[in-house]
């Protein structure tokens, strides 16, 4: 195999080349090559960062639950060579919210000054800061070196990241106000994940497909009780309409519904590779 430079983000520790860390190298940097380049040679509009400051912030969230995703995925499919991409993940999440506080300076003409005081003085950009501050600490304990120097303290330390995306996924309602439908199916995600983890901690092994669908069940029942929340406390909307329209799918498909789907479509995914895992030596068929 071929050997490149040991810490480059596409190889392995042994400095070989890995498509797995290359493509998912490829894939972390394609959205920040497209708001770039949007702002480049996109159309000209009155408010030119305003688009790409969401779009920043939405794959902010979006590493993040694929990051949180990495430690279930191996346990669910027995996935090991995963493990391998976390951190660069992680690293990733850091990337994006730093490049969202960037576009929300550029947005400010880059008057620090008010930049800061627009933090302080606004609940939901101070609660935006705390998570960025909370991820760059992660970020700067990422290394080898701090993995040896912490010890058992650096585990403790990064289970951090469970608060600092409740506080990502409040920013995001915030500043979503009434129209919090992506805010919510994120939300729903994030709990999915979670779920999975206290199954973990409570004895259930996830490579079990009705635990699987349990924990989808649950999850798609948190994600709606979170939108009804946030309708009935946050939002002059009745709250109750809002729910009733989660069985409504001829109308449209709830984020609640969305979570379920997923998440059942785990179980479904985890059943097939069991059946195969039954089958497979009786076929003479073998594992990859």
């Amino acid at each position: 195999m071929m050997t490149l430079a040991p810490y480059a983000p596409w190889t392995d520790r042994r400095g070989n080349l890995s498509g797995l860390r290359l493509a998912v190298f490829i894939a972390v940097l394609l959205p920040a090559l497209q708001i770039f380049y949007r702002l480049a040679f996109g159309p000209v509009l009155p408010e030119p960062f305003e688009m790409e400051l969401h779009a920043s912030g939405d794959w902010t969230v979006r590493f993040l639950l694929v990051t949180l995703a990495v430690t279930p995925l191996r346990r669910i499919f027995s996935w090991n060579r995963i493990v391998g991409v976390r951190r660069m993940l992680g690293v990733t999440v850091l990337a994006y919210a730093l490049l969202h506080l960037g576009l929300y300076a550029a947005q400010e003409s880059w008057n620090l000054g008010k930049v800061v005081s627009e933090i302080v003085l606004r609940f939901y950009l101070a609660i935006g800061f705390v998570a960025l501050f909370g991820l760059a600490v992660l970020g700067a304990t990422s290394f080898d070196s701090a993995i040896r120097k912490l010890g058992r303290n650096w585990q403790r330390l990064h289970t951090l990241i469970y608060p600092i995306g409740g506080l990502m996924l409040f920013h995001f309602f915030l500043q979503s106000k009434s129209d919090v439908t992506q805010a919510t199916l994120m939300a729903g995600m994030f709990v999915l994940l979670m779920t999975y983890r206290l199954a973990v901690k409570a004895g259930f092994s996830l490579a079990n497909p009705l635990v699987l669908a349990v924990c989808a069940l649950l999850a798609a029942a948190g994600t709606a009780g979170i939108e009804f929340a946030w309708y009935a406390l946050a939002t002059g909307i009745p709250a109750d309409r809002v729910f009733q329209a989660n069985f409504a799918l001829s109308v449209a498909i709830r984020p609640a519904i969305w979570v379920g789907i997923i998440g059942l479509g785990v179980g479904v995914a985890a059943m097939v590779q069991w059946i195969g895992g039954l089958l497979g030596p009786k076929l003479g068929l073998k594992r990859a």
